[in-house]
């Protein structure tokens, strides 16, 4: 048996020595992590006790300085190493929070409360930057960003608002399911003419807004009260703005009726039996929120 050439000994205690080292490096990184976090979610207090007859001088540094009978107890403030800095804020805290948010909205500092990583809370903050949003609490969980177990945990804190559709400008529009720029920009100008949605279905108005269209926005969206609409007192010209209203010689006729009828009997329904409105326009109109007349 031939016998094992002093190399190949030097070279496997090299070998044994380095993954020891190895090791031992990890561990000690790992250590200091460890305590770097531990440091920062449960800090220590360090007080140091010197004599001060005077009843303490103040010193730099950060310190905070306590005088109590002559006895006088300093608070060192450690100091902040880069890297040591580094990783608190790439470690999320031990200790998470649970709270209500949106997450289209919600910052950064926020998620790391929230338990989410540095590196998590980049990743969703550099997706809505693109332009991405999170419609339901469904496409947040289908996040890269977010894991099965934090999902769970926050599920019931997660609150996506509904936009508003008299209160939204065509952008916010724009990023509803199947509307597009076309039908952002149409839902705003006759969200004018209008003076304010009362119903989504009057959005079926639109020119090829159709059912399909709206069924898949209802989830997304919600209707504030509108501004009630001055029927009663505006002029021709402006009356013939409105889309239930849309001829210059039915708007005059409306003046007309109120000049020459008392205020009690300034109603749709009248405006309809006079024959200045048609039927199908008036009850459009009475699903309107009308300013009273009186």
């Amino acid at each position: 048996m031939k016998k094992t050439g002093k190399s190949f000994v030097t070279g496997a205690v090299a070998l044994v020595f380095a993954v020891l080292g190895y090791q031992t490096a990890l561990l000690v990184h790992y250590s200091a992590v460890a305590k770097i976090v531990a440091d920062r979610d449960s800090p220590d207090t360090v007080f140091v006790y010197r004599d001060s007859p005077s009843g303490g001088e103040h010193t730099g540094g950060g310190t905070v300085q306590h005088a109590r009978n002559s006895q006088k107890y300093v608070r060192k403030t450690p100091l902040r190493d880069p890297v040591a800095s580094k990783i608190r804020e790439s470690v999320p805290p031990s200790r998470v929070e649970s709270f209500r948010f949106d997450p289209n909205t919600v910052t950064v500092e926020e998620m790391l409360r929230l338990g989410f990583s540095r590196a998590q809370a980049s990743g969703i903050e550099k997706y809505r930057a693109k332009g991405g949003r999170f419609r339901r609490k469904e496409d947040f969980a289908r996040s890269y960003a977010v894991s099965d177990s934090l999902f769970a945990r926050l599920e019931n804190f997660i609150d996506i608002p509904r936009l508003d559709i008299n209160r939204a400008d065509s952008a916010a529009f724009d990023a509803l399911p199947g509307i597009g720029k076309y039908f952002a920009s149409q839902m705003v100008r006759y969200r004018r003419r209008l003076h304010g949605y009362s119903s989504l279905e009057q959005l079926l108005e639109i020119k090829h807004f159709d059912r399909e269209k709206l069924d898949a926005l209802r989830e997304f969206v919600t209707l504030s009260p509108s501004e009630p609409y001055a029927l009663w007192e505006l002029p021709a010209d402006s009356l013939l703005l409105h889309p239930y209203i849309g001829s210059e010689a039915v708007a005059r006729d409306i003046v007309f009726f109120r000049e020459h009828n008392p205020r009690s009997e300034w109603t749709i329904k009248n405006l309809a039996a006079a024959g200045v409105i048609g039927r199908e326009n008036a009850a459009r109109l009475m699903g309107c929120r009308i300013k009273s007349a009186e």
